[in-house]
């Protein structure tokens, strides 16, 4: 199976998927590995063991990049600018992680010349479409190698075997009932003990928040500067978009602020259920929304919010290299430009509520709003903007009630029929005589 694959560049984590794909890529193209570890904000990220065992398992070099910043500011606020939420409820954070993986990977590729790619995604999921769509978006002629739809294993079982044979070191842990991938934005898990929807996920399963029965009994209060529609600091401190991420994560999910729990409709066809972490992104969200309320003209916050649904959804099913969503960044970016303000956050038991927001040039003016005496608005002036607005309404209403009025025609009658009505009238005519 060589294929004419030389030199691959594998997405390496170090866990037992990728390991066991290096030794059987190596294996079976006979080809030199070269791994590549991004940094994200898993947070539990061993440079120097990951290193060692990719070394240990037959990788040629190894790349680790730390890609924080760049996956917060280039991926995560551009996203949150179009006010992306996939189904009304996911914040994306597992989908924008992968097009700025496969973006590092390719250049990896590029610079060592590699005429290969490898990832570790199943061919049931989202993440082989992500990864493979951003590959080719950069290089069209790339070979990709997806081994879990080459190789005949079937599962962990069949991987752990694998590993033992070719001495690959297999963590002794207790296997959790169910699969997790974290970043810097949130933590998903799914699969498993989740896979029934009527089960509650375990409190044992959740990592970066405390349960909502568990939150502090006083209320936690901040306050997002945002500048062009990004967040640029908290409580007066600017922070750099990674250090702020992380910030909001470790508030928010002190107060149990982030959870979410949902069914959703994956790219490939069918439904999966997930069971997600967003703190910080939670907060952002709702943050950013209430300076725009004060700082977006309507129309164009109407028409970004008509939009954020296709983006939310370019984004789930690994479009964000497509000319589409650059398209829609552009208009998004030009929506947002004029966002610069301040919202104030009361965080409560899982709760992120907005009680006060504030811009330099923002639109909302009690003097226009006010329901006491004012001197910029004509109350008369609205009885010619509503009949104006009424105008199709009344039309229509006016066609309506006459088609309603207009009588009847009589429905035209036989031949046979009109002769029965006539011999019945003469009958009766000569009735009457006779009784004359």
């Amino acid at each position: 199976m060589s294929g004419g694959v030389n030199r691959v560049v594998l997405a390496y984590s170090g866990g037992l998927d990728t390991s066991v794909i290096m030794k059987w890529l190596i294996e079976t193209y006979g080809c030199e590995v070269i791994a590549f570890s991004a940094d994200i904000g898993q947070g539990d990220i061993e440079i120097d063991g990951i290193r060692k065992k990719a070394l240990a398992t037959g990788a040629k070099k190894v790349y680790i990049k730390d890609l924080r910043e760049e996956f917060v500011r280039d991926f995560v606020f551009p996203m949150l600018r179009a006010s992306s939420v996939y189904e009304g409820a996911y914040l994306l954070g597992t989908s924008i992680a992968r097009p700025l993986i496969a973006k590092a990977q390719m250049e990896i590729a590029a610079k060592e010349k590699a005429d290969a790619v490898s990832h570790g995604a199943t061919g049931k999921g989202n993440d082989q479409v992500r990864f493979e769509l951003a590959y080719y978006a950069m290089d069209p002629h790339i070979k990709v190698v997806a081994p879990w739809r080459e190789w005949k294993m079937k599962g962990r079982a069949d991987l752990v075997g694998y590993a033992k044979k070719h001495g690959i070191p297999v963590p002794v842990t207790k296997k959790k009932p169910y699969s997790s991938d974290r970043n810097l934005f949130h933590i998903s898990f799914e699969g498993g003990i989740l896979e029934d929807p009527w089960v509650e996920a375990p409190e044992s399963m959740y990592v970066l928040s405390v349960s909502p029965e568990k939150a502090p009994d006083r209320a936690a209060y901040l306050e997002i500067g945002f500048e062009s529609g990004n967040p640029v600091s908290v409580n007066g401190k600017r922070l750099s978009p990674a250090r702020l991420l992380g910030l909001l994560n470790e508030t928010g999910g002190g107060n149990g602020v982030g959870r979410l729990d949902m069914v959703e409709n994956r790219y490939v066809g069918m439904k999966s259920r997930g069971v997600y972490e967003t703190p910080g992104g939670t907060i952002l969200h709702a943050a950013r929304r209430a300076v725009e309320s004060i700082a977006m003209d309507r129309e164009l916050l109407h028409l970004r919010d008509s939009l954020s649904q296709k983006y939310s959804t370019l984004v789930y099913n690994g479009y964000w290299f497509s000319p589409e969503r650059k398209a829609l960044q552009a208009l998004v970016d030009e929506a947002t430009s004029g966002v610069t303000g301040t919202a104030r956050i009361k965080l409560y038991k899982g709760g992120v509520t907005v009680v006060g927001r504030k811009a330099e040039q923002s639109l909302y003016h009690p003097d226009f709003a006010t329901f006491e005496e004012d001197t910029v608005y004509n109350q008369k002036d609205a009885e010619g903007f509503i009949k104006i607005n009424a105008l199709r309404l009344k039309i229509k209403s006016m066609v309506e009630r006459a088609a309603k009025a207009k009588p009847k025609k009589a429905a035209k009658k036989s031949p046979g029929a009109v002769k029965a009505a006539r011999v019945q009238k003469g009958a009766a005519v000569s009735a009457k005589g006779g009784r004359r």
